[in-house]
């Protein structure tokens, strides 16, 4: 009774702060920015130009309308740089591809191998960082969709010289498999509820790099794209950063569209077991509180232990009950600020909270006991506030990586 109680109650606490969650991200969904762009013709030319940055590596769904909804921005004067390790990388044809599609538009690709750090993103960016031409860059992954308005809404915030770095709320779209779907799930409620509530409530604005727009100058004086070569969160180490030099950091209620159609389960495993050990190694003990986000995974722990009856069932069904409820809340606001590309979420979609915030609740404890994450193929250590190190291939530290492999193997 003891065991349930506990859960009980830190189930209830988790169901008031998810809903907190829910309405942080309501209010910042439904939010104007503050900063109205004069769009007469005298102040158009005042927009500054700007780079983006758009790194590739394979072929992400719907990579092709991706990079074209790049290639349509209503804004005066951009640039799109496209970068690659690799010319064999098959993300190459789709970028010939592209520019081939838009030429009136000015799109390079920049095709140069580079290993100056550990970091694959930061590596595959940087040649195309030094070619840049424009005062604005903006790092953009090639996962993400946007409409016509994207760049000139996010500029707006240019008129305020305080502000050091620009980021977006992603908004999880498409989802044709269970695996894309329970991402998406996880995107547009604990992801999106968890940066509102943090910029919300607590003032504390957190970078997503899928989406960062910076000043060169500013960017410069934190020592260029090459200071973060060895950091796997290198985005939010980038706005702690910005934030110390005196900068502001500020999340932008435009939604980027974050397509996901075809994942498969074991990935939405491998990159939320990513993502919970970069919490880890950057919060520290906050990662703790993670536990209240995720209350319907504290209401099926008493069924666990204690076995089913009517009272641990009951509590759960009831958690599991609201919690949909509040993710279905956020699900609709985000629809009303979307777009007629992809299809609205099916209501019966949401069945599947519960079981994903299991799944979740799961991962929680792997980055408790494993330090070591696998990213586009190379296997790193990750340590405090995400800084890389190479995995060692031989002797006793490799054997604990290599039992670590076999048992995931064996229940992938």
């Amino acid at each position: 009774m003891i065991i349930f109680s506990l859960c009980a109650a830190i189930a209830i606490l988790g169901i008031i702060l998810s809903l907190l969650q829910a309405r942080a991200a309501c209010s910042l969904i439904q939010s104007d920015c503050q900063y109205r762009e004069d769009t007469s013709a005298d102040n158009v030319p005042s927009l500054p130009p700007v780079s983006i940055l758009k790194p590739l590596r394979g072929l992400d769904d719907n990579l092709f309308d991706n990079l074209s909804s790049f290639c349509n921005q209503d804004y005066p004067e951009y640039e799109l740089l496209l970068c690659l390790q690799d010319h064999n990388d098959p993300a190459y044809k789709v970028a010939a591809k592209i520019r081939e599609k838009h030429p009136g538009n000015n799109i390079s690709i920049v095709v140069e191998p580079c290993n100056i750090g550990l970091n694959p993103k930061i590596n595959n960016l940087l040649p195309a960082y030094y070619r840049s031409r424009h005062p604005y860059v903006l790092i953009s992954d090639s996962n993400v969709m946007v409409d016509n308005t994207y760049l000139r809404k996010i500029m707006r915030y240019s008129q305020d010289q305080d502000i050091g770095l620009v980021s977006n709320l992603i908004k999880g779209v498409g989802g044709r498999s269970v695996g894309a779907r329970l991402e998406n799930l996880h995107l547009n409620s604990f992801i999106i509820g968890s940066v509102s509530f943090l910029d919300r409530f607590l003032g504390m604005p957190c970078v997503i790099g899928k989406s960062m727009l910076m000043k060169k100058d500013n960017l410069r004086d934190l020592g260029g794209l090459e200071r973060f070569k060895d950091f796997l969160a290198e985005d939010f180490v980038i706005g702690r950063e910005m934030h110390k030099m005196g900068k502001r950091v500020v999340l932008s209620n435009y939604l980027v569209s974050n397509v996901n159609e075809f994942w498969t389960i074991k990935r939405f495993l491998n990159r939320h077991t990513r993502w919970g050990k970069l919490r880890w190694k950057i919060g520290g003990y906050r990662y703790f509180s993670e536990i209240l986000a995720n209350p319907v995974f504290t209401a099926v722990v008493p069924i666990l232990i204690n076995g089913p009856s009517r009272i641990t069932i009951s509590l759960a069904v009831l958690i599991g009950l609201i919690k949909t409820m509040g993710d279905v809340f956020i699900g609709k606001a985000i629809e009303l600020q979307g777009s007629a590309t992809f299809k609205k979420h099916s209501p019966l979609t949401y069945l599947l909270t519960p079981f994903k915030d299991i799944i979740i609740g799961i991962v929680w404890f792997v980055p408790l006991v494993s330090s070591t994450v696998i990213w586009r193929g190379n296997r790193y250590i990750i340590g405090k506030d995400s800084r890389l190190s190479p995995c060692p291939a031989t002797g006793v530290w490799s054997w604990g990586y290599r039992v670590t492999d076999i048992i995931r193997a064996r229940f992938a």
